[in-house]
């Protein structure tokens, strides 16, 4: 909280962040901008982002000047280099080293120097690792396990944010997501939408999997709260919305959410898991039929903090989202 001497009150923190344009970045600025404690200053690749008033250029790999961070209260990195389809396991994370590591250290560094009092950056639950083993979820203080390209890049930056906040006194937060899904969300979740909502026969209606998400608005809740948090620099949240589902129950609340009928058909799952290994899908079948659960009980006690959004609640926001966009 940043005291205004000239007013005798209190002055707008200003919150930069990167990826403004992104999924969480521009849900983020629209959250601050509606909030009178904020000013949400945009770190975009183009200007011409109407997302806020004030906007810098950022690119992943190349910091920022340190006139452009003088003034900045608190950062949020939430952008990353997340996937590259069609490229070498090697020069994927060569790639992926420079976008989240040597990217977000230059950041780190440049804000350090400008007097940025807070960095909060936005990992993933990749860290942890691929999948957990029943009852047994992750735990914030796991020792890291990552797998991929991205998960490794994104462990290898958490360990050098902890140094530099060492070295510093830079104020790092470390947030790490599962799936994040909301109103807009793309990818693989939008994929599934549209499957339920073709009423296409779906073969997943025996899957006993356990696996953590967490909605957009909850993510966005945490942030702010770490953002004004005098206990959260120094540590690392996992985040959900703390009720896990199988494939099989996401699927009929989504069906429901969407309002039409749950057409899943009962295919037991190891001859799914078996046939889709035999078709080279074993990722698709690790995403559909494993457990990935997180245990948010560290979260809630050393913030404070509940999830204010149900996941049925905020399917259903999904899922209004996903049909008024069916009308355009």
């Amino acid at each position: 909280m940043n005291l205004d001497i000239r007013g005798g009150g209190v002055s707008k923190s200003r919150v930069l962040v990167t990826g403004a344009s992104g999924f969480v970045g521009s849900a983020l600025t629209e959250k601050l901008l509606a909030n009178e404690s904020f000013i949400p200053v945009c770190a975009v690749r183009d200007l011409d982002f109407g997302g806020c008033a004030e906007r810098v250029v950022y690119e992943l790999d190349k910091g920022l000047p340190i006139e452009a961070l003088k003034g900045i209260d608190t950062i949020v990195h939430a952008a990353a280099r997340v996937h590259v389809m069609k490229s070498s396991s090697s020069d994927d994370l060569s790639a992926f080293r420079k976008a989240n590591v040597e990217g977000t250290l230059k950041l780190a560094r440049g804000a350090a120097e400008a007097g940025v009092r807070r960095f909060i950056f936005i990992s993933s639950v990749k860290v942890n690792g691929e999948q957990t083993f029943p009852g047994r979820p992750y735990l914030a203080t796991d020792t890291p396990a990552p797998i991929d390209p991205y998960g490794i890049s994104k462990a290898e930056a958490e360990s050098a944010l902890r140094t530099l906040a060492a070295d510093t006194g830079l104020e790092v937060v470390i947030i790490r997501p599962p799936l994040v899904y909301g109103p807009g969300v793309k990818a693989n979740f939008q994929k599934m939408l549209g499957w339920v909502h073709s009423r296409l026969p779906l073969p997943f209606g025996s899957i006993s999997n356990q696996r953590s998400l967490v909605a957009l608005e909850n993510l966005l809740d945490l942030i702010v709260h770490c953002i004004r948090h005098p206990g959260a620099p120094g540590n690392t949240f996992l985040v959900s919305d703390g009720e896990d589902l199988s494939t099989t129950q996401l699927l009929q609340r989504v069906a429901r959410a969407l309002g039409v009928h749950s057409a899943l058909i009962p295919v037991p799952e190891r001859l799914l898991i078996v046939c889709l290994i035999l078709l080279g899908k074993r990722a698709l079948a690790t995403r559909l039929c494993g457990s990935l659960q997180v245990d948010i009980s560290n979260t809630r006690e050393l913030l404070g903090w509940a999830p204010p959004v149900s996941s049925e609640q905020a399917l259903d926001s999904v899922a209004k989202d996903f049909l008024e966009a069916k009308k355009k």
